[in-house]
């Protein structure tokens, strides 16, 4: 997939969300990446082991951390998707698909405060949105 053509199924799982939610999505905001470097990696608390092993990410919440309310438009949280660890991970069209909205949805969700614990079942079900 193109990287055009997949940061535009990101917007779509953007949009596909709630305006309760998207509303309180202003200062986000929401980049495609190829995929994260070692030392992002080494960064979000991998080890040299992890990703030896070949650990990766999918998506990473990159919170506001020190800024002022009058800097935040300056510098908004970001959320970042990663494509080539999903394509690699979930060959499959309509899996793929899915995997990248449950990314998308479980970045904006530590956005909100949740945590990778709080979002366990949500992640472990292969499709949470029911489109079967």
């Amino acid at each position: 997939m193109s990287m055009k053509r997949f940061a535009a199924v990101v917007r779509r799982a953007i949009e596909s969300l709630p305006d309760e939610i998207t509303r309180h999505l202003e200062n986000v905001v929401v980049d495609v990446e190829d995929e994260p470097s070692d030392e992002f990696l080494r960064e979000a608390g991998f080890t040299d082991e992890d990703i030896e092993a070949g650990d990766t990410l999918y998506g990473y919440f990159v919170p506001l951390q020190g800024v002022q309310a009058s800097e935040m438009l300056e510098n908004p949280n970001r959320i970042i998707i990663f494509k080539t660890p999903l394509e690699e991970d979930f060959p499959a069209p309509r899996d793929l698909l899915i995997e990248i909205r449950k990314t998308v949805v479980h970045e904006i969700a530590h956005h909100f405060g949740l945590s990778d614990r709080d979002l366990e079942t949500f992640d472990d079900d292969p499709d949470p949105f029911g489109d079967d």
